[in-house]
C-alpha cells in the first residue's frame, strides 16, 4: 500500500509544487506588469501636472484606455472658479477632436451605401458651389476628410466667428460659399479647413435624414454609453459643463458667456467627457467594437487611420492627415491623433494603435497662440504612454511672450516721460544735444522702428480676421487697438519733436 501511495502522492505533490511555482511566477509576473503600468500612469500624471503649472492651466480631465479597458482616469485642477477638481463625468468642449466623430459618421453612412468617398458632393448636395463651377464638380466626400478640397485654412478660421443660432445655420454658412475662391486646385494640397467639416456635416443631415445632433446621438453617443456628450451648450451647461477661461497676458479669467458658432457644429463644437471619450477612443483599438456593439467595420477604423496627405508648414513635414485623425511615426510608436480648441476650452486625443492604448485630454482654457503648445502637451503625454520620453518642449517661450505683452503700455508710458524729460534738458541746455549722427542713431531710429513694428500688429485688427482675433486671442487684440494705434501716432509725433529741438535754434 506504501508503495502504491508513494507512486501516486509524489507524482501529484511534484505536480502541485511545480503548478504551485508557475502560478508564483504568473503573479509576479502580472504583479509586475501592473507596477510597470501604474509608474506609467504615475510618471504621466506627474507630466501633466508639471505642464498645467507651466501653461498655467485652470482644470484637465484625463482618461487612458488599453484595448477595451479604461484603465487611468484622473481630474486635475478644478472644473470652475474655486470648484472642484473635474471627475469623468465633467463636460468639456472638445473642438477640433469632432471633427473624428463627423468622419466616423460618414464612414457608417458609407458602409451602409448611403454615400460614396469618391462621389462629388453635389450628388448629395446639388447646390453646392464655389467660386469656380468646375472645381465645384470635382471635390468629393474625401477630398473633406483629408482637407484637400482647396479651401484655404483662412476661410474655415473665419466661420468660427458666425455666430447664426438659428436653424439652418449650417446650410447658410455653405450656400456662402458660391463667392469663395479656392486657395489651390482640388486634390493637390493639404489645407487644414473648418468648413470642410461643415460640408460633411451637412452631407450626413441630408443623406440620414436626420440633423446632425441626432444623428450623433443615435449613432455614436447612445451606442457608446457617451452619457455626458452634448450638442448644445446649454444642455451641457444644465448638467455639468466645466467653466471655460480665456487667457489674458498668460492668466486664465472665466469666460462663462462665450456663443456657440451652430454652424460650425460637425467641425468642432460639440463637448465631452473623459470617461466618454475613453469610451469614444476604444473603438478604435479593438477594430470598431465596443463591448456588443460593432460601430464601424474593422476595415473602416483602418481606414480612418491611414494617413493619405502629407502635412506640411513652412516646409516641414508634421506627419500625415486622415480622416479627421493625424498620423505620425512608424511602428509601436505610431501615433494616431488629433487636438481641438475653441476660444475657452481644448483637448487632445491620441491613439498608440499598434500597442492598443490610447489618452485623452481635455482642458478648459485656450488661446490661439498657445495652440502648438497644447499640441506639445498633449503628444509628450502619448509618447509616455507608447513607453517612450516626451519630445523636448521646443515652445516654452510663447507663454513668455504672451506675459510680455503686458509690458508693452508700460514702456509706452515710460518712453513718453523720457522722451519729454530729455527735449525739456536739451531745451535748458543746448550744450547737452548729440550731434544730428548721434540724434538719428540713438534717439530717433530705434524708437522708430521699434513703434512701427507696434503700429504693425493693427494690420489683424483691420482685416477679416479681427473677429476671430477677438476671440481667440483677447489681450493681444486689445494691445493692437489701443497700443498699435497709439505707437502710429507717437512714432511721427515723437520724431518731429525731437528734430524741432535739435533743430531749435539756442537762446542767449
Amino acid at each position: 500500500m506504501f508503495q502504491r501511495i508513494r507512486k501516486h502522492l509524489f507524482p501529484g505533490l511534484l505536480v502541485g509544487t511545480g503548478l504551485g511555482l508557475l502560478m508564483r511566477a504568473a503573479a509576479r509576473g502580472a504583479q509586475a506588469q501592473h507596477s510597470s503600468s501604474n509608474g506609467i500612469y504615475a510618471a504621466i500624471d506627474a507630466y501633466v501636472e508639471d505642464q498645467m503649472r507651466r501653461l498655467n492651466i485652470p482644470g484637465l480631465a484625463m482618461a487612458i484606455v488599453e484595448g477595451d479597458q479604461i484603465v487611468h482616469v484622473r481630474g486635475f485642477g478644478h472644473a470652475r472658479p474655486g470648484g472642484e477638481a473635474p471627475t469623468p463625468q465633467t463636460p468639456f468642449f472638445i473642438g477640433s477632436v469632432t471633427k473624428s466623430i463627423t468622419a466616423l459618421a460618414i464612414m457608417q453612412l458609407v458602409e451602409a451605401d448611403k454615400v460614396e468617398l469618391d462621389a462629388p458632393v453635389k450628388r448629395y448636395l446639388p447646390w453646392f458651389r464655389v467660386a469656380d463651377p468646375e472645381a465645384s464638380a470635382h471635390i468629393t466626400v474625401r477630398h473633406l476628410l483629408n482637407h484637400t478640397s482647396g479651401l484655404s485654412m483662412l476661410q474655415g478660421q473665419l466661420v468660427l466667428t458666425d455666430m447664426d443660432d438659428a436653424p439652418g445655420a449650417t446650410e447658410r454658412q455653405l450656400r456662402a460659399l458660391s463667392t469663395v475662391k479656392l486657395s489651390h486646385p482640388v486634390g493637390t494640397k493639404f489645407a487644414y479647413n473648418n468648413t470642410n467639416y461643415n460640408i460633411l456635416g451637412m452631407i450626413i443631415e441630408v443623406v440620414s435624414g436626420e440633423a446632425y445632433a441626432d444623428y450623433v446621438q443615435h449613432h455614436i453617443f447612445t451606442p457608446l454609453g457617451m452619457k455626458h456628450s452634448y450638442s448644445s451648450k446649454s444642455v451641457a451647461q444644465k448638467n455639468g459643463l466645466a467653466m471655460g477661461y480665456r487667457y489674458w497676458f498668460g492668466h486664465p479669467f472665466p469666460a462663462p458667456n462665450l456663443p456657440m458658432p451652430s454652424g460650425s457644429l460637425p467641425s468642432g463644437q460639440l463637448s465631452s467627457s473623459a470617461e466618454d471619450m475613453a469610451h469614444y477612443l476604444t473603438i478604435y483599438l479593438n477594430g470598431g467594437r465596443y463591448g456588443d456593439v460593432q460601430i464601424l467595420s474593422s476595415s473602416g477604423i483602418e481606414e480612418m487611420q491611414r494617413g493619405t496627405v502629407e502635412i506640411i508648414e513652412m516646409g516641414e513635414s508634421l506627419g500625415f492627415y486622415a480622416m479627421g485623425w493625424e498620423c505620425q511615426g512608424a511602428g509601436k510608436s505610431r501615433i494616431v491623433w488629433h487636438s481641438g480648441i475653441v476660444p475657452d476650452f481644448g483637448a487632445v486625443a491620441a491613439l498608440v494603435p499598434e500597442q492598443k492604448k490610447g489618452i485623452i485630454l481635455i482642458y478648459n482654457a485656450n488661446h490661439a497662440m498657445l495652440k502648438m503648445s497644447f499640441d506639445e502637451f498633449g503628444l509628450g503625454a502619448a509618447q509616455q504612454l507608447a513607453g517612450e520620453t516626451p519630445s523636448k518642449t521646443l515652445l516654452a517661450w510663447v507663454p513668455w511672450l504672451m506675459r510680455g505683452m503686458a509690458l508693452i503700455p508700460i514702456l509706452q508710458a515710460v518712453d513718453v516721460i523720457a522722451t519729454v524729460r530729455r527735449i525739456n534738458r536739451w531745451r535748458a541746455d543746448p550744450s547737452s544735444r548729440p550731434s544730428r549722427g548721434r540724434m538719428w542713431g540713438l534717439h530717433i531710429l530705434p524708437a522708430l522702428v521699434a513703434n512701427m513694428l507696434v503700429a504693425l500688429m493693427q494690420i489683424p485688427m483691420v482685416s477679416k480676421m479681427r473677429n476671430w482675433v477677438w476671440l481667440f486671442m483677447p489681450d493681444f487684440s486689445w494691445i493692437a487697438h489701443l497700443c498699435g494705434g497709439f505707437a502710429g501716432i507717437w512714432a511721427f509725433l515723437r520724431t518731429r519733436l525731437i528734430l524741432k529741438a535739435l533743430n531749435k535754434p539756442p537762446s542767449f
